[in-house]
This record gives structure tokens, C-alpha cells and sequence, in this order.
């Protein structure tokens, strides 16, 4: 059932009523665009974070009435969007370019979605037990490592990364409990793990409380190789104090997006942007890395996709530096 069926019927129902001589408030006016955003999982802190951008988009933005649905994330939003039953929804970066490029999973049959803005950044930190005395990433070929949690993002791409990179680790796989309780009693080296801005996440630095840990970053060879060969993903670098006596270092990332489908119209997509970039108070309270950033910043940065024609014009027009990739061709 799509979303166009959906918004029918409740349309024909209204009009029964109205043929009853009951009426509707506003009846004269022009209906409100209905707009369904496809977000994730209920329990996720993503989840909120769209239920405020909801809100924010029913506030800020005339003649637009929002609505935000549970569903399984980032391909099945790019499902959902493929066969129009969402306007909107939650991509990475790197997943929403292997759609858009018909790569990957998606090979033979790409999905179209244009990208409005990224609300945050998940630099990919390679975190390592300092006993282990590895000082670059080169050093973990042949040894026991973890690429990321089974079935996640990060382990698909960190193994990518590595393939790019010639660096072949004897992998072991296990949930987030598992690989935690194995880098504390020495039987994993490390392993790949999202921050969270430009923190380490809570399981690294659970790990930290009593095992002397690193990070690992890319040196300006790599660096250059994988932006070169990897326009999926983006390079970023982390400040120093990721983690108690860690250095700044380089490290591959990729973003949380908000794409809508190539259909919406122009105007729509700009008033939208425009009300998500110039209220990030009400996302940071619902979605707290959020606080004191700059989403245009974020997205110019890790976008891998070309923008909405009205996302383009609305950051063109705040005086962003618009890069080549986010252009479409059209453009």
C-alpha cells in the first residue's frame, strides 16, 4: 500500500463527511501537503530526534502537516522511498551513495534520493590495547581484530576500508559485549568502533577504566588513497581528547542523513532546510551532539549525495561552499 493510497482514502473519507453537511474547519483553504518522514527503530535516539523534526517542521513550515513512522532505517528507507510510500527519511551517507551510484547491494538497481542535510557525523576510531605496541594502522595485518559489530555498518566499511588499503587483519567477529570483554583480557587487540562526535563512545572508554588504550589514524598516504577511491565515505580529523590522553588523528566517517525523494517539490525542500539549519535548539534538545553545531557545515562535509534542487539553493543562499559532488548535473 503506498503513501499516495494512504492519503486518498483518508482524503475520501473527509469528503464523506463534508457530503454529510458536517463540515470541516477551513474547509475553504487549501489542504496541507502531507509529508510522511521514515525514520527507525522507537528505542533509538535517532528515533526522538526525527520526532523533533517533526514537530519543527509542522511549526516553522506553512501548508506542510508531517508525520514521522517507525521503520528498519536506512535501506528500508530507501526502499520505502523507491516505491513513494515516505517523503523523507534517515540514510548514512556512505549507504545512500552506494544507492544513489547502483553500487554494493544495490548493484542493477539504484535508488534515487536527494539529500537535504546531515545531522551528525560518526568518525570511524580504530581503538587498540597501547600494550599491544601498534603504532599505525599497517601493524594490524595478520592480527586478532575486530572490524565492527556483526551486521553493522562499521564492519562493512572498515572492512572495505581495509581491502582499499591492503591491510588484511585476522578478523573475529562478536556483539558489542562480547568484543569489550575480549580487548580487556587480551584475546582481541581492537577493534572499530563509531564516536560520537569527537568522543569515543561509552564502550570504548568502558574498556579505557582499567586497559591503557589508542587510536589509530590514517596517515596522509591513506588518507589520499581513500579519498581518491572511496567517495562513499569521508575523511575526517579528530581533535585531540577523544579519549583521556588520546592525540588528534585522522579517521575515515560517515554521516546520519536526511534525504527526501527526488519528487518533493523545490519549495517544500528549501523551507525545510532553511527551518532544520536556522533551529538547531530544538534537535539539540532531542538529539544532545546536536548542541552548538553547524548542520550546513556537517553536511557539506560528509554529503556524498547530491542535494535536493531547494536544499542547493538554501545553502548557496546562506553563502556555504557548495563542493561539486553535492551538485546534481542538472545544476
Amino acid at each position: 500500500m503506498t503513501r499516495r493510497f494512504l492519503l486518498a482514502a483518508t482524503a475520501a473519507a473527509l469528503l464523506g463527511i463534508s457530503g454529510l453537511g458536517l463540515g470541516l474547519p477551513g474547509q475553504a483553504e487549501a489542504a496541507d501537503q502531507k509529508l510522511l518522514i521514515g525514520s527507525t527503530a522507537s528505542a533509538s535516539s535517532h528515533y526522538g530526534y526525527f520526532v523533533a523534526v517533526t514537530q519543527l517542521i509542522n511549526e516553522k513550515v506553512k501548508g506542510v502537516d508531517a508525520a514521522v513512522v517507525e521503520t528498519g532505517a536506512t535501506v528500508d528507507n530507501l526502499r520505502r522511498l523507491s516505491r513513494d510510500q515516505i517523503d523523507l527519511g534517515l540514510v548514512t551517507t556512505n549507504i545512500g551513495y552506494q544507492a544513489f551510484a547502483g553500487k554494493g547491494d544495490f548493484a542493477g538497481h539504484p535508488v534515487d534520493s536527494r539529500l537535504l542535510w546531515v545531522y551528525t557525523v560518526a568518525p570511524q576510531n580504530v581503538v587498540v590495547r597501547t600494550d599491544a605496541g601498534y603504532k599505525a594502522l599497517a601493524d594490524l595485518k595478520g592480527k586478532v581484530f575486530n572490524p565492527g559489530i556483526r551486521g553493522s555498518a562499521t564492519e562493512k566499511t572498515t572492512e572495505a576500508v581495509f581491502k582499499t588499503l591492503g591491510i588484511a587483519p585476522d578478523y573475529v567477529r562478536g556483539s558489542t559485549s562480547d568484543i569489550v570483554d575480549s580487548i580487556k583480557d587480551g584475546r582481541v587487540t581492537g577493534y572499530v568502533k563509531s564516536g560520537v562526535g569527537d568522543k569515543l563512545d561509552g564502550s570504548s572508554l568502558d574498556i579505557a577504566t582499567f586497559t591503557p588504550i589508542g587510536v589509530l589514524g590514517l596517515d596522509g598516504a591513506q588518507r589520499r588513497k581513500i579519498e581518491a577511491e572511496m567517495p562513499d565515505i569521508s575523511v575526517v580529523s579528530v581533535p585531540a581528547g577523544a579519549g583521556e590522553g588520546i592525540g588528534a588523528y585522522d579517521t575515515w566517517a560517515f554521516g546520519v542523513a536526511v534525504v527526501a525523494r527526488p519528487g518533493l517539490d523545490e519549495e517544500t525542500a528549501y523551507e525545510i532546510t532553511k527551518a532544520i539549519n536556522e533551529n538547531v535548539g530544538p534537535q539539540a534538545a532531542a538529539f544532545s551532539t546536536l548542541k552548538g553545531a553547524d548542520i550546513g557545515k556537517m553536511t557539506m562535509k560528509v554529503g556524498t549525495i547530491p542535494l535536493h534542487p531547494g536544499a542547493l539553493r538554501y545553502y548557496r543562499e546562506a553563502g556555504y561552499d557548495v563542493p561539486k559532488k553535492l551538485i546534481g548535473k542538472a545544476e
